[in-house]
């Protein structure tokens, strides 16, 4: 996570753009009284929305959970995948 006022952000704007699409860089823009700004890319907005829709509802939550006791103690079965011609 980068921190860079305003003005060092805008006069390398794109450049701290690619940061954020490509490297999944997080960058906090800080401004006058404290009236900060994040940035993060749209991939990475759309993932952390996602996961608090899953984490929103408890079912979910603890069913996510419960897959994962599962896998690290070892109770998961491994498949070939399958290809399926074009058709």
């Amino acid at each position: 996570m980068l921190a860079i006022n305003y003005s060092q952000f805008r006069e390398n704007m794109k450049s701290n753009m690619d940061l954020i699409t490509d490297d999944c860089e997080t960058i906090i823009v800080t401004r006058k009284q404290n009236r900060n700004i994040v940035m993060i890319s749209e991939s990475a907005y759309n993932n952390l929305l996602e996961n608090l829709h899953l984490m929103r509802e408890p079912a979910n939550y603890e069913w996510l959970l419960e897959s994962k006791r599962q896998l690290e103690s070892g109770n998961f079965e491994q498949h070939e995948l399958i290809e399926v011609p074009d058709e």
